[in-house]
């Protein structure tokens, strides 16, 4: 998709632009031709280094139902990509959890559903932690909820919520897997492994590393988001996944070759979560079916980009 002419390009909203999924999905949505622009947070700005290719930043929370309808209108977008959430597991303001994930969302959905024009495809990121511990194999959408956590309770109930619009928008949800990338918090648990390893800790706490997730690289993620958008499958719920599993011992062992050394473990009973989803490996036979097959990193090769990044950083501001 290429426009030349700035008028004639097509219009991207993001919600959340500002954060780790936000400026990835902002650049790929440029690239491919659309004029994007995104809700930040009150003072948040987009820095131009973050965002070379000029979105643009409308100020509107999501719990603020006439800023949000405000920014929708402003934009008349042709595509939505709503990525603003609460979006860690271990959050302690739970409250805070649900009303964002929940409310927020269908604050965005109601000013949607009463814009003079109607976008054609509106992504919704709710996540696969909706499935819980629901079972030991390969986890398709077939695959009945089990929310093992309030950020996954949250997660299904925003499903739930965005299905009163069924009728008057055209809705995808995207249940995506585990996925990382630079940029990514440290209060994730592999850019906090990654800093550990950057530098040259020689020892880490952690939880249980046993545990198995499908990970995938930040940059598949809103590739395969992109490919959803361009497909507009009204309607459908689509796992987003690598479709294979890694324990976080093999993450570990990967890092230590592309460190050049092997970090202590300390598994800190703090860190094992009494409600842990033991295995979270998903089927993306759907989302193949949909966008087609797509190359994907490997995740050694995701490791070795966020090792080397978080290395630079830590030499420049030595």
């Amino acid at each position: 998709m290429t426009h030349s002419d700035p008028a004639s390009r097509p219009r991207a909203l993001i919600t959340g632009i500002g954060g780790f999924t936000g400026r990835y999905m902002a650049a790929r949505l440029a690239a491919d031709g659309y004029h994007v622009s995104g809700t930040v947070r009150s003072g948040e700005s987009l820095s131009e280094e973050a965002f070379p290719f000029g979105a643009t930043a409308i100020e509107a929370d999501l719990l603020d139902r006439g800023a949000i309808a405000h920014a929708v209108e402003a934009v008349q977008p042709d595509v939505v990509v709503h990525l603003a959430a609460v979006a860690h597991v271990a959050d302690s303001d739970v409250a805070r959890t649900y009303v964002v994930n929940v409310v927020g969302t269908r604050n965005l959905l109601e000013a949607l559903a009463h814009v003079r024009h109607v976008p054609r495809a509106v992504l919704l990121a709710s996540s696969a932690n909706i499935y819980g511990n629901a079972t030991n194999g390969i986890i398709d959408e077939q695959v009945a909820p089990q929310p093992a956590n309030d950020y996954a309770v949250s997660k299904l109930a925003m499903e739930y919520v965005a299905k009163r619009w069924e009728a008057q928008l055209p809705l995808i949800v995207a249940r995506p897997f585990n996925y990382t990338g630079v940029g990514q918090s440290p209060d994730f648990l592999i850019p906090k492994i990654i800093e550990h390893y950057a530098r040259g800790e020689k020892r880490i706490s952690l939880g249980n590393v046993h545990v198995a997730r499908d990970f995938s690289d930040v940059r598949d993620i809103v590739h395969a988001y992109a490919r959803l958008i361009e497909a507009a499958p009204r309607g459908a719920t689509v796992n987003v996944c690598s479709g294979s599993g890694h324990t976080l011992g093999a993450l570990l062992d990967m890092l230590a070759r592309i460190a050049g050394y092997e970090i202590d473990v300390h598994v800190d009973p703090r860190f094992v979560r009494a409600n842990e989803v033991r295995q979270l490996v998903g089927s993306n036979a759907k989302l193949r079916s949909i966008v087609g097959d797509t190359s994907r990193k490997h995740l050694e090769d995701t490791l070795r980009w966020m090792y080397e990044e978080a290395r630079e950083r830590l030499l420049e501001t030595q």
